[in-house]
């Protein structure tokens, strides 16, 4: 794995990390943050484009305000109120969002040096990350210990992660990737051409501060069925009372259950590159958000779009969403795999 230094962050060095995948495709890698800077995958005439939405330099995402590509907890997405109740004892977070919490705070993970480790498997290298959590950091409580893995697998174009915590105090885990997606390549414009599908029957919706309301409701009817392929921007701006409180797609499907392991969560396609990806997951959910508050000039408005794997938003407000708690004598597991492919044209020969 090939490894360079890429600076300092309050005394401590920054590297950047390329994870090969398969012919043709790669990861960059910081453990700033955990950040994923880079992916490149082939369309179907065999050119490679980075597929992410990312900055060249550590000083970039030291100030982002947009959590590209970063590993992100303790707790994703939104804690109402920024206040939870455990044990009979309440505690309380930074608000980031108004008066919420979001992606744990200002000084999540995603702001944090992780400790990196090259490790080998039987894919190939592998890169470890490993960060401790004092207790009380961003108001959580108990001490944890955190470890995430980006790993190759045996398909190529396949990039897992796992994840792995423990904590000596009953605390609050939810942790995911922020990966924004261009699957036409960073800087190609919009996401709305993009085709996506869903593999949900129902979704959580949400109120005016994007809070999930406690209600689980059908996608059928609605511009958030994703059940068969349809682009983003097919009803991104429908007159619905859901993509107008969420600008577009800003929410969290519940997936199928189907079993123990990893399951296929969601899958997008670029017609345009022919570029597609699968993401797999042992989450319960999935946020699907269409990039609604990007802004700048590098990444305007619904350039990219993420796919994070994670437990329900604002769950440790209702008892009937899959719990975030994890106590002293579990360990918290998880995985996801991003796999790209592309409908790759047959070339002269090829055909048998």
């Amino acid at each position: 794995m090939e490894q360079k230094m890429w600076g300092s962050y309050q005394g401590k060095d920054v590297y950047l990390f390329t994870l090969e995948l398969g012919e043709g495709y790669r990861a960059e890698i910081t453990n700033f943050g955990g950040a994923l800077i880079s992916l490149y995958a082939p369309d179907r005439n065999g050119n490679s484009a980075d597929v992410l939405l990312g900055y060249n330099s550590l000083a970039e995402y030291i100030q982002c305000p947009s959590s590209l590509g970063v590993l992100v907890g303790r707790h994703a997405n939104r804690i109402e109120a920024a206040r939870f109740e455990l044990d009979g004892v309440t505690y309380e977070l930074n608000a980031n969002d108004g008066r919420n919490h979001i992606h744990g705070g200002p000084g999540g993970f995603g702001k944090v040096v992780w400790e990196p480790k090259v490790v080998e498997t039987e894919f190939g290298n592998a890169l470890e990350l490993s960060y401790f959590s004092p207790h009380g950091e961003e108001g959580y409580p108990g001490n944890l210990k955190v470890k995430v893995t980006y790993r190759p697998t045996e398909s190529p174009g396949a990039l897992r992660i796992d994840y792995e915590a423990e904590t000596d105090q009953a605390t609050v885990v939810n942790l995911t990737n922020h990966a924004y997606f261009n699957l036409s390549g960073e800087s190609q414009g919009s996401i709305l051409d993009h085709e996506l599908e869903i593999y949900a029957d129902f979704f959580t919706p949400v109120n005016s501060e994007g809070l999930p309301t406690g209600e689980i409701l059908k996608v059928a009817g609605t511009p958030l069925d994703f059940r068969h392929k349809k682009a983003i921007g097919a009803e991104i701006d429908a007159d619905h009372e859901q993509t107008r409180l969420g600008r577009g797609f800003d929410h969290n499907w519940i997936l199928r259950s189907r079993g123990p392991g990893l399951n296929l969560a969601a899958r997008a396609e670029h017609p345009g590159t022919g570029r597609r990806l699968e993401v797999w997951t042992t989450k319960p959910g999935i946020q699907f958000y269409s990039g609604n508050f990007l802004n700048t000039e590098l990444h305007p408005w619904r350039s990219g779009f993420c796919l994070e794997t994670q437990f329900y938003p604002n769950s440790l407000q209702f008892a009937h969403f899959p719990s975030a708690v994890l106590q002293p004598q579990q360990r918290y597991q998880h995985s996801t795999i991003y796999h790209f492919s592309n409908n790759a044209v047959l070339k002269k020969g090829d055909a048998k």
